[in-house]
């Protein structure tokens, strides 16, 4: 059986500054979808949504979307793209850039290059992470931005311990009004994962669209360099939950934000990595965090305040850093404002051919992406995250993901890992270096997974942990409440063990992916959605869990989030698609393949090679795969 083409032949013209025709160019069917089939756009294309599903029945082939264009047609484009922008003067160095996006693996046999330009497209390919120095500093601003993250998340953790007692919510279930205040407790500490969902992360999409990704984070960094100073001199509970009410819309403000900008960024070999240093800074900051809440447990009736006050630090370098950051190209070409693109992506590569590249081939993609989905309002975009087909598949994967780092357990633990160790009998001082050693073993095992989430992907490494993650949880609850030492160690450990493997699977991939998922045109909403879900369902569990550690114990406490580890992997597994080593454009076509045939592959493809190789160790079973890549797709 011939195996279908994502590749439409139609003749619509989707390029409206060049007047292409679409037979020369191709382009998958993916961008068919991007507007809703109620509409016109989707007639325009000549066939109907369930033509699209027939010929996608079987299997996609994952097309560069220059695939097939004559050079002279190709070259011709270039010329106009460049005189209908003002960048006439680099009309030569795009001539190469396009005939790189279109043949990147056959570099070496474009006679157009000249010896350096194969010099330095040589180079990328051999060293990958040699960066611009530009790109460098996005890095680290991105990474600051991560760790303010990390460090917002603990400094409630070690101030739990002692800020109940002096606001007057510390009696215990048993006590008359325990039950009251174990939820406002809850509610103090859950709230800014209310406000950063309905508020902070759907303030991304007019925020960045007014002022950029850079202003938008520096917004997001004011705010959280004020409120944290501000929680550290509040007075009564209600003060406090007003002030991380705002602490969490710069919260969903940032995370909305931040990876969005590293994707952007990003080279597309490295895509994965660059924009898991969100996770990796994230664990640096929980590490701080928990350092810090160390360092000033002994200062008195105002640790508190100095441990939830203290996170406003890394958002100070945050907030400088951010204006010396080249704004998004694709920001820029979303504005129209070519030349500016071009200017931003000449400082993020390191030779001014790869800067051709890149931005042409993201501008044949945005081109055709304006054609089907027009000048839409917020609220139309918005609508397209559930009545798109493409746009549906990836929101539901991203934020399946994002449900599933708190399904997991792992936010609860970052946020009440203090209390979790002393209602299983350790001190105050105790468990606060007990909550170091969780914070210490995250960051460091963060890093294997910077050298895997572009080689075995994302899928793989989620899939793999969750159950590891779920078996580590329920032997922690075993040994919760033992009164021998040597046991009670043993739960530590396994929180410890649990940990590991969160920070090498479900934890780096999180943010990458979601960032990496949506057309330009809906990224920031598309980013949004499943960000505010995680922190919604976050609010949700912080809220509950001071009540239900008190009401179920420990045992029952990690029973429960055995159980949602489960369901979080049952998830993962049928909704959550991989995306390694495509560019940004080119995962229009992964999520262009209808959930029941995405689906249905892994249950009469996937799982029976899985069994056969994995459970009676047949090597030579060979896998079917879902996709076929065309030659032309980037290294």
């Amino acid at each position: 059986m011939s195996e279908p083409k994502i590749a439409d032949t139609s003749t619509s013209d989707h390029h409206t500054q060049s007047g292409v025709q679409e037979k020369h160019h191709k382009l998958d069917i993916a961008h068919n979808e991007h507007a809703p089939s109620a509409t016109p756009s989707d007639t325009q294309i000549g066939f109907t949504p369930e033509d699209r599903d027939e010929r996608l029945a079987a299997r996609a082939t994952l097309q560069n979307a220059l695939h097939g264009i004559p050079k002279t047609q190709l070259l011709k484009e270039s010329d106009e793209f460049c005189d209908n922008n003002g960048l006439s003067e680099f009309k030569g160095t795009f001539r190469k850039g396009a005939l790189l996006a279109q043949k990147p693996k056959d570099w070496d046999l474009i006679d157009e290059l000249n010896p350096d330009e194969k010099a330095a497209i040589k180079f990328e390919h051999e060293h990958k992470w040699r960066m611009s120095r530009d790109l460098l500093w996005v890095v680290g601003a991105c990474a600051i931005g991560a760790a303010v993250q990390g460090w917002d998340q603990t400094g409630s953790n070690g101030a739990n311990l002692s800020f109940p007692q002096e606001f007057g919510i510390a009696r215990g279930l048993d006590e008359p009004g325990g039950a009251h205040d174990q939820w406002i407790l809850g509610l103090v500490n859950a709230i800014p994962y209310l406000s950063a969902p309905i508020i902070g992360c759907y303030s991304s999409d007019p925020l960045n669209n007014l002022f950029g990704r850079r202003g938008a984070i520096f917004i997001s960094a004011i705010i959280l360099i004020a409120t944290p100073i501000a929680m550290g001199f509040t007075h009564t509970w209600q003060e406090l939950l007003i002030v991380r009410i705002f602490f969490g819309i710069g919260i969903g403000l940032k995370g909305s934000t931040i990876p969005i900008f590293s994707a952007e960024v990003a080279p597309t070999v490295i895509r994965g990595a660059l924009v898991m240093f969100w996770q990796l800074w994230t664990t640096i900051g929980i590490f701080v965090g928990f350092s810090a809440n160390a360092i000033v447990k002994d200062t008195g009736t105002i640790a508190w305040r100095l441990q939830i006050g203290s996170s406003f630090i890394p958002a100070v370098p945050l907030a400088i850093m951010i204006w010396f950051c080249p704004e998004s190209p694709r920001w820029y070409m979303r504005k129209g404002k070519m030349s500016q693109a071009f200017k931003s992506m000449r400082k993020l590569r390191r030779h001014d051919v790869q800067a051709a590249r890149d931005l042409f081939y993201a501008w044949v993609q945005w081109e055709a992406e304006k054609k089907v989905i027009g000048d839409r309002s917020m609220f139309r975009r918005f609508m397209d995250l559930f009545t798109v087909p493409r746009i549906r598949r990836a929101t539901l994967a991203a934020s399946v993901l994002h449900a599933g780092q708190d399904l997991c357990g792992i936010n609860t633990i970052a946020f009440y890992s203090s209390t979790i160790f002393v209602e299983g009998g350790a001190t105050n001082a105790q468990a606060l270096y007990a909550s170091l050693g969780f914070g210490a073993l995250n960051f460091v095992f963060t890093w294997p997974a910077i050298f895997t989430i572009d080689t075995f992907g994302r899928r793989t490494l989620n899939l793999f942990f969750f159950p590891l993650m779920a078996v580590s949880l329920l032997a922690a609850g075993e040994f919760y409440f033992s009164l021998l030492s040597r046991t009670a160690a043993l739960t530590t450990r396994f929180i410890y063990i649990y940990t590991i493997f969160y920070s090498i699977g479900e934890g780096p991939i999180i943010f990458t992916y979601s960032a990496e998922v949506f057309p330009l045109a809906h990224r920031e909403l598309g980013q949004a959605f499943p960000v505010s879900i995680n922190y919604f369902v976050n609010f949700l569990l912080s809220l509950w869990f001071p009540f239900q550690l008190k009401q179920f114990g420990g045992p029952g406490t990690f029973g429960f989030y055995t159980g949602t580890n489960i369901l979080a992997f049952c998830l993962a597994f049928l909704f959550m698609r991989e995306t390694k080593q495509l560019t940004l454009e080119e995962l229009d076509q992964v999520f262009s393949v209808p959930t029941s045939v995405y689906v249905n592959y892994q249950f009469t493809k996937w799982i029976p090679w899985a069994f056969k190789r994995y459970i009676l160790f047949n090597k030579r079973v060979v896998l079917e795969p879902l996709f076929y890549e065309d030659k032309d797709i980037k290294a």
